[in-house]
């Protein structure tokens, strides 16, 4: 396929209720699933050392994917389609939320002292961590999308507006903030629960490390660290809720002019030199020399 039919509108309507008409099973699926998945609500399991809280979006995703074209079919693959177009519209009034958020709770951040600060040079990790072994494995630009920070609300729609929500890029995001959804949440809380057993770390400093910018990681993360250090539970859930505070104000900018430009460097430094060595590495480089050579055509 060539690149430039990838990069345009799959599908274009001349109304909005032709659009309904053609979509209106992904709205009322959609519905049904955030029903479904709230009447169950936040389940938690005692673990010992800690809790694992499995929220409603959990639950939402496994039912998702059980209704798409590769299980039980309810929808169709043209309708998956168009629902991955509707992701940042649904999440918009979150972003919107998260700012307002962030503004009332900004003189919280500042009187958190420069730790918290400091923290959020630890969101810039992944890159080097993940993004080379992402490039040995065959992924291309998309790569970029899904390494260069853990991908919630924020860097998904920051990667859509640096490069457009059909890129490649913006599929490595899209993948890794659906799979972050669908097992961070109790990740998190694992992780917590651990990390606080061993007794390494003071409660204060694993509280400001569950803000990483998921407002569901932070508080299966935090749930789980209130429920070991009950006395301390005011403190820690104040220094998680002023971490994914900072995160929300910072982490764009960081996206932005630090993890992006970056992520980008790295990708063209390795990816001649690693990215080819693999089976999946050769076919994609070989898919994309054969795309840019059809763009070229045109």
């Amino acid at each position: 396929m060539k690149r430039t039919e990838k990069q345009a509108p799959r599908y274009a309507y001349d109304t909005i209720a032709q659009r309904l008409r053609s979509e209106w099973k992904v709205y009322l699926g959609a519905l049904a699933l955030v029903a479904v998945a709230d009447l169950i609500g936040k389940k938690e399991i005692s673990l010992g050392v800690g809790a694992l809280i499995i929220f409603p979006i959990v639950y939402a995703l496994v039912f998702g994917v059980a209704l798409g074209p590769e299980a039980l079919k309810f929808f169709s693959a043209k309708e998956v389609k168009a629902a991955s177009g509707l992701v940042l519209v649904g999440i918009g009034p979150f972003i919107a939320k998260l700012g307002i958020t962030a503004g009332k709770d900004i003189m919280t951040v500042f009187s958190a002292g420069p730790a918290l600060f400091l923290r959020e040079l630890g969101n810039l990790t992944p890159i080097f961590l993940v993004l080379p072994i992402a490039i040995f494995l065959g992924m291309k630009r998309e790569a970029i999308g899904a390494c260069h920070s853990l991908n919630r609300e924020v860097n998904l729609a920051l990667i859509s507006d640096v490069y457009g929500a059909d890129s490649a890029e913006s599929r490595g995001s899209l993948s890794v903030y659906i799979v972050g959804g669908l097992i961070g949440t109790i990740y998190f809380g694992l992780m917590a629960s651990v990390c606080a057993s061993t007794g390494l770390w003071h409660p204060y400093a694993l509280a400001m490390a569950s803000g990483v910018g998921a407002a569901i990681m932070m508080a299966a993360a935090s749930a789980s660290l209130a429920s070991i250090y009950p006395a301390q539970s005011e403190q820690i859930l104040a220094f998680a809720g002023a971490s994914a505070a900072l995160t929300s104000i910072l982490g764009i900018y960081v996206g932005l002019f630090i993890a992006l430009p970056l992520s980008n460097k790295l990708y063209a430094f390795l990816e001649p030199r690693i990215g080819r060595i693999t089976k999946a590495g050769r076919r994609a480089a070989e898919e994309l020399e054969q795309e840019r050579a059809a763009a070229k055509e045109e």
